[in-house]
């Protein structure tokens, strides 16, 4: 097999979001608009809050894409004008297909907010195909016992949320083609696994250094990897310091016209313009 190098870095860059949460963006930052089929990757603390400080954001649309959100630390609670409401803990992931539209809001649980604590998440934006954009919205609660998780060898923990990975099999299900990781790597251990030539393969380390194919990836600097049909990773940190805590994620390119305005990704500016209208009509419910 032909192992995968890094391309291209993209350090994280600040910015703020919702009531005012701080979040580590790798993309879409001024000159890199997507990394298809991939839409934003928002990198949520880790972040200890005190009582009363913990934030969220109020209720805004989305039409044409999916979010995933996946929780390491903390308590998030989620409702929308469908009437899905739920609870995220440690490890659990909320996919969400906005599809045709959906009015979305999210923020810390009483609980969280009234005692606070440390919140550390990511967020990720995957584009739905053309064909399927204006499908019926839809939701995922995949919680962390649903995961596919396995130890391969020593010093390594891979979790998988969706897709097939490192020999594992995540229970999400997609409507783009991808794969969706999260892996634990003690100093110097190291993991391998193949890749579907045809995606793009994203790796983002939330802890700590990571290295791949002999490239050093600081903490919240994304890593957009080459041609291959292999991953190979390692915990790049130092012997006496913690493990490296990474996210690796593959997708199809879908190849497609990308038109966005905020929490709409179609592929037409006049569809931009009916989504839009269809929110200030009501269409998207309350």
């Amino acid at each position: 097999m032909s192992a995968r190098s890094v391309v291209r870095a993209l350090p994280a860059q600040r910015a703020v979001e919702g009531d005012g949460f701080v979040v580590r963006r790798p993309f879409p930052v001024p000159g890199v608009d997507l990394v298809d089929p991939f839409l934003l990757l928002d990198h949520m603390g880790p972040v200890d809050h005190g009582p009363g400080e913990a934030v969220g954001t109020p209720v805004h649309p989305h039409r044409g894409f999916e979010t995933v959100t996946y929780l390491l630390d903390g308590e998030l609670r989620h409702r929308d004008s469908l009437g899905n409401e739920g609870v995220l803990g440690p490890g659990d992931t909320q996919w969400m297909t906005a599809g045709r539209g959906v009015l979305h809001e999210e923020g810390p649980t009483p609980r969280f907010l009234a005692e606070g604590g440390r919140l550390h998440g990511v967020q990720l934006w995957v584009n739905l195909p053309a064909a399927q954009k204006m499908i019926p919205p839809a939701y995922q609660d995949l919680t962390a016992d649903a995961v596919a998780v396995d130890q391969p060898t020593d010093g390594v923990t891979v979790r998988v949320v969706a897709g097939e990975a490192f020999g594992l099999v995540g229970p999400g299900s997609t409507h783009t083609p991808m794969t969706y990781s999260h892996l634990t790597l003690a100093p110097g251990a190291a993991v391998s696994g193949p890749s579907d030539p045809d995606h793009t393969v994203l790796v983002y380390p939330l802890v700590g250094p990571v290295a791949v194919g002999g490239r050093i990836l600081s903490e919240a600097e994304l890593g957009v990897l080459g041609p291959g049909d292999s991953v190979e990773l390692s915990g790049a940190g130092d012997d006496g310091g913690g493990p490296s805590e990474v996210l690796v994620l593959s997708g199809r390119p879908l190849r497609e016209p990308v038109a966005r305005y905020g929490p709409f990704v179609m592929n037409t500016r006049q569809e931009l313009i009916e989504a839009i209208e269809d929110v200030q009509s009501g269409r998207f419910g309350d």
